[in-house]
């Protein structure tokens, strides 16, 4: 054991004592490791994390079933669902968290409130850490007034006082009883306070817009559960027959569970997903280029080898000195690994917007290096320093064979060992072609949006939102009249041009997109969204009129109901030839029947990356706007104000502020920002895929750049007394430097025609995350660009051994002979 102990000390003196080699391998290595551990930190904060609850794998989301995914529950199917066998217990939240209004210690705010049912909590098996639970009496319509804090909000607004709990806060100008806190942990739609559901008795609402949570029994399958769901839900929709709303749709629905960690983080999962195979198709650059160069480093070492084996050596304490090396190189590259990861999580949390963000990397350690992190890369480093130490060793001894030194002569590489390094460098080009493409793909998405004319002008618009509160502007009445007295006094501010308010913004509002059924007299119905909108608001943003008139100041309740429409809308249900058209809403007293009186340009509501490019939109009169219509989108979503101005937009938001406070002293606004920020920020996420895949594909041309290089400059020491005979028969250094650039560029083209097959056969991964885009993903520009870009690295790396051939001097190589 001593002999051994001495032999690992001693290669690792040696590999000290000249640590170019050392460096390099566990360089390569270190780049490798770290961007695999840092990426699974990421995904491992979002999706593989276990959720802040007791025993998260029986908790199961309940509802309607899409591609196998859980989307949503609705109330009526929630209560139908009371006592199902297999659940513990049930719980019902919103999906999407409210724009609410608070006031009391500090001024008035408008925050997002979560809403849950008084049996969440203990399906979730949650307490709070201060006060209680919301109480059975309190989650019933007309209930007692209560609200739960957040956590961080108790912080930030009540600075973690714990005297808060029974105190009174107006919510929507009625007053609500504090009735506890809950815990740091529970971030449940990244709200900022909680209040009752408050579902009445055999609701009829079937909106899926909530989730519903089920605790499994113990030794129940979520599978028998999903059945359960099935059946009970499918009789209770036969039973209804025509009663229910949509009662044909619901028959062919599919019911089912899924585990509810996954169902809160699907929307991730494609990202996360590439994210993934990019970070590993890095780490495997890395170990194919460690492999090479461990391989060299052997074929360097088959003298000292044979020379040891001839004198009696087994063969074990001959690769002995190589497998220690080994080791070193693996700790090495997974400590200078994990300190590359820990540096980029450090500047990834310090330099991301924070709109960039999930939720859970703003958690206090969400992008800290943990365990598994840790365990990661030390299996990965040291188990893939050893599988290269052994090829290079398996390598080796090959090179020791009579044939193997007749064909290589003496000095290194044998063409038999020379062929395997260079089918490793075809694999590192094939791999790093398939993350250049990908980063390709994105680079030309983000090229393609600039271009692309959303159908307004976002240039000098600050917007912001105002939800009415409740209590003051109760009907639509009110708040027509605080929208109009707010746009009057916008317009006084000074550099101001237009103002407007409306339901909606041309582009940016994804969870407000309020579609109704409607239908051409005498026609089908069909689904459009719903916008309303005063005159101004088309103005403001640019929106080009196309046919008839724009709305006007005498379209006020009372008279003529007047509509306009996008183009999209007047081609899909008009042929073009809408103006004049009736549309209509309803039927009997609750009828809504308006003329259509002007066409605009249509817009692009989900940004650039929308794959049907613009959506049908009906704009009525925000002052027409019916009440039941204007009730039932401010249970939802807040108003939305504009102004267009001179100069910066951001300069404007003070005025803006003080312009509010003397329209209406209690009432809240959020959301001040630009128009181009918000269109700036449909993008981000493919910005931010950009960044990170494009950030690995620069690695990975960084370590294809050096494995090329390294086999290279060895295949040329390798043949140098080839070039020297070549030489003193007369050929030119032009001619040997144009010899071994062609087997360097034969290797380059064949690994990009393999990277080009392997990025058409599993594009798929892509394809998840860029679906949106409505292109394909295997772009030829893209691929274009990658195999240049490639192209033009391999042969800058093979350029200086190639040069070193040209200058072989003839009587040098064959001096020994």
């Amino acid at each position: 054991m001593n002999t051994w102990l001495t032999e690992i000390w001693q290669s690792w003196r040696a590999s000290l004592r000249r640590p170019g080699f050392l460096l390099l391998a566990a360089g390569v290595l270190a780049l490798g490791v770290g961007s695999a551990s840092a990426v699974f930190t990421m995904i491992d904060g979002v999706l593989l994390r276990p959720m802040p609850y007791p025993e998260p794998q029986r908790l199961v989301a309940l509802g309607k079933v899409e591609q196998g995914n859980v989307v949503g529950a609705s109330p009526q199917q929630y209560q139908q669902l009371a006592g199902l066998p297999g659940a513990d217990s049930l719980g019902i939240f919103k999906s999407d968290p409210l724009a609410t209004n608070i006031a009391g210690d500090g001024e008035p705010v408008q925050v997002q409130a979560q809403e849950f049912d008084h049996t969440l909590l203990s399906t979730l098996r949650v307490q709070p850490v201060l006060g209680r639970n919301f109480t059975a009496q309190e989650d019933q319509p007309n209930g007692p007034p209560a609200v739960l804090l957040y956590h961080g909000f108790w912080l930030r607004r009540f600075g973690g006082n714990p005297a808060v709990v029974g105190k009174t806060m107006q919510v929507e100008g009625v007053a609500h009883t504090i009735v506890g806190v809950l815990p740091a942990g529970f971030d449940l739609g990244q709200a900022s306070i909680a209040l009752p559901v408050a579902l009445r008795a055999n609701t009829p609402n079937d909106s899926t817009d909530y989730t519903v949570v089920a605790r499994l029994a113990p030794g129940f399958a979520r599978a028998a559960l999903a059945a359960q769901v099935q059946t009970r839900l499918h009789a209770f929709y036969v039973t209804q027959g025509h009663k229910a709303y949509a009662s044909d749709y619901w028959l062919r629905a599919h019911f089912g569970a899924q585990d509810f960690g996954a169902e809160e983080h699907q929307g991730s999962r494609a990202a996360s997903l590439m994210w993934l195979a990019s970070a590993a198709l890095l780490l495997l650059i890395a170990l194919v280029n460690l492999a090479n160069l461990m391989m060299l480093r052997a074929m360097g070492r088959s003298h000292d080898a044979a020379v040891r084996g001839a004198l009696g050596a087994s063969p074990w304490r001959v690769a002995l000195p190589s497998m220690a090396e080994g080791v070193l190189v693996g700790l090495i590259g997974v400590l200078l690994g994990q300190a590359l990861a820990a540096l980029g999580l450090s500047a990834l949390r310090t330099w991301m917007p924070a709109d960039w963000m999930a939720v859970e990397w703003t958690r206090p350690g969400g992008l800290s290096l943990g365990w598994p992190a840790w365990a990661l890369a030390i299996a990965v480093g040291l188990f893939g320093a050893l599988v290269a130490t052994l090829l290079g060793l398996w390598r080796g001894y090959a090179a020791l064979s009579a044939d193997s030194l007749r064909e290589g002569g003496r000095s290194g590489f044998s063409r038999r060992s020379g062929l395997l390094g260079r089918v490793l460098v075809i694999a590192q080009v094939a791999l790093a072609s398939l993350l250049l493409c990908a980063a390709g793909v994105f680079l030309r998405t983000l090229l393609d949006n600039a271009k692309v004319d959303l159908g307004f002008d976002a240039r000098g618009v600050l917007t912001f939102e105002l939800a009415p509160v409740k209590a003051t502007y109760p009907d639509a009445a009110s708040v027509q009249l605080l929208s109009q007295r707010l746009v009057e006094r916008l317009r006084q501010i000074p550099g101001v041009r237009q103002a407007a308010a409306g339901t909606n913004l041309p582009a940016g509002d994804f969870s407000g997109q309020w579609r109704m059924n409607m239908h051409v007299p005498g026609g089908e119905d069909f689904s459009s969204q719903l916008h309303a909108a005063d005159p101004g608001f088309f103005g403001v943003f640019g929106i080009r009129l196309l046919q008839g008139r724009l709305f006007a100041d005498t379209d006020v309740r009372g008279g003529e109901a007047v509509a306009i429409v996008n183009r999209k809308f007047a081609d899909q249900h008009y042929h073009g030839r809408a103006l004049g058209q009736i549309i209509q809403r309803g039927s009997g007293a609750d009828m809504l029947s308006a003329r259509i009186v002007g066409v605009v340009a249509s817009t692009w509501q989900f940004g650039p990356e929308d794959p049907d490019a613009a959506t049908p939109i009906l704009y009525l009169p925000l002052a027409q706007m019916p009440e039941g219509i204007l009730r039932a989108f401010r249970t939802y979503e807040p108003l939305r104000f504009a102004i267009k101005v001179q100069g910066s937009p951001d300069g404007y938001r003070d005025a803006v502020k003080q312009a509010v406070a003397e329209v209406a002293p209690e009432q809240p606004i959020s959301h001040v920002r630009s128009m181009a920020w918000v269109v700036h920020d449909i993008t981000t996420d493919t910005e931010f895929n950009l960044m990170l895949v494009g950030l690995l594909s620069g690695l990975a041309l960084l370590l294809a750049g050096v494995g090329m290089y390294a086999v290279m400059a060895v295949a040329v020491a390798a043949r140098e007394r080839e070039f020297g005979v070549r030489a003193a028969l007369g050929a030119s250094p032009r001619r040997l430097l144009l010899l071994v650039l062609r087997g360097g560029l034969l290797q380059i083209v064949l690994g990009l025609a393999a990277g080009v097959v392997l990025g058409a056969a599993g594009s798929g991964v892509l394809r998840a995350v860029v679906v949106q885009l409505g292109r394909s993903v295997f772009d030829p520009w893209a691929v274009l660009v990658a195999c240049a870009v490639l192209a033009c690295a391999g042969v800058l790396a093979c350029l200086a051994p190639a040069m070193r051939a040209g200058r072989t001097a003839p009587m040098r190589a064959l001096r020994g002979e």
